[in-house]
């Protein structure tokens, strides 16, 4: 292999590594430069393909991030004049300038991620789309992922994620912080966000989704500073870090996912549970309840003593329905009926989801298994076989496959 050739590799590998965990730092400060979403993404996207021939070249900069934010600027700038107009970024181009040429000197990025997600996350737009465009710009997830999230086609995704960028320029919407009056409008959209950047980068393997996680971290603890005391932000992170806790036990030596009960708890992380713990109780405590508060207290009753305590999870599942009446969360409290003994009941709830569920995964998943623990066997195995089919990754796909074939006996 030629030098040059090697050099690309090495720089390509750099750029991945860059894009999964500073894309949304980077893109939070441009956008909040430039007022355009779009064009942000672009000379972003634009700068790191200069990257791939000027770092071959010239080998790595002291600031990677810093030369990719000052090329990124110039770029947008370029673009800006071919336009002859400003409005197309909404930004002062003089200032931009300023910027663009003042970049080599101050390698210091500043952290713009917050306003980026309230940004995302303002009432103008959808709920699904306050969502979809916050794990597309600060989770840097691809349309494609987005689109498996909500459980729609990568086509309607894009369509809905351009008409959200579209919406944010047309009406204006401020790229801040919202005062404390309007917080309540607006934290139930960013903690739906928070949590499904987690969820998407927990599901995930080592190899490719795990820094979300560490990245919903980092903003329902930025949230949490900002906001101390409020017992939802606190029931999320709590929620966040009990299962976070538990990641190194997830997974076994071949990459399979391990079912939660089959778990080596010797793996989980005993200071993260005993900090997610805390945190649920002491928002329980406010009196305030709320189902963030109410999903951490399930997750802290899955690792406190030897067993799951089923009955309290069952009515705590309850609570949750009177917030969330959803036929997802209808799946989970049937599947802890089923733990608590209540297996023939839950299969009865279970077979009424079919229509509402019949595209989800872990729908088919929990039928298989309550099927086999009823002695069903040839149901188990048609469910598996849906469920192995709508797997999204390789660690669910093995973990079902090995359940198939115990159930099937070959």
């Amino acid at each position: 292999m030629t030098a040059p050739a090697s050099n690309a590799i090495a720089v390509t590998k750099i750029l991945g590594k860059l894009a999964r965990e500073e894309q949304g730092r980077l893109l939070s400060i441009l956008i909040g430069k430039l007022r355009d979403f779009q064009l942000a993404e672009d000379v972003l996207q634009d700068a790191m393909v200069s990257a791939v021939s000027h770092w071959g070249r010239n080998g790595l900069p002291a600031s990677p991030q810093a030369w990719l934010l000052q090329v990124a600027h110039r770029k947008a700038i370029d673009r800006i004049r071919r336009t002859k107009t400003a409005e197309l970024a909404g930004a002062d181009l003089t200032l931009l300038m300023e910027e663009a040429s003042g970049q080599d000197d101050n390698p210091d990025i500043p952290d713009e991620r917050l306003r980026l997600i309230f940004t995302c996350c303002h009432p103008a737009l959808e709920r699904k789309s306050q969502v979809a465009l916050t794990l597309r710009t600060l989770g840097g997830l691809t349309t494609e992922e987005i689109a498996r999230v909500f459980l729609d086609r990568e086509t309607t995704m894009g369509q809905r994620l351009s008409r959200a960028k579209t919406k944010v320029a047309a009406a204006g919407i401020p790229y801040e912080v919202p005062g404390p009056e309007q917080w309540p409008a607006r934290l139930d959209a960013v903690l739906g966000v928070v949590y499904l950047i987690f969820t998407t980068g927990y599901a995930g393997t080592a190899d490719d989704r795990r820094d979300l996680a560490q990245e919903a971290l980092f903003l329902c603890r930025l949230l949490n500073s900002l906001r101390p005391d409020d017992p939802e932000i606190e029931g999320c992170l709590a929620l966040l870090t009990i299962n976070h806790a538990r990641r190194a036990a997830r997974l076994d030596d071949a990459g399979v996912r391990i079912a939660l009960l089959d778990q080596d708890r010797a793996l989980w992380k005993e200071t993260e549970l005993k900090e997610g713990i805390a945190l649920v109780e002491g928002a329980l405590s406010r009196g305030r309840l709320g189902p963030y508060q109410i999903k951490a207290a399930i997750a802290a009753c899955h690792c406190e003593g030897d067993a799951p305590d089923w009955a309290q999870i069952l009515l705590l599942y309850d609570e949750l329905l009177a917030f969330e009446p959803t036929d997802v969360v209808r799946l989970n409290r049937a599947v802890a009926l089923a733990e608590a003994g209540g297996l023939e009941a839950a299969i009865g709830i279970v077979d009424g989801l079919e229509p509402s569920l019949s595209d989800y995964q872990p729908f088919h998943a929990a039928r298989a298994e309550l099927f086999a623990r009823a002695g069903r066997r040839q149901e188990a195995c048609r469910a598996y076989e849906k469920a192995i089919a709508l797997a999204s990754n390789e660690a669910d796909k093995l973990f079902l496959k090995r359940r198939l074939a115990r159930v099937s006996g070959n």
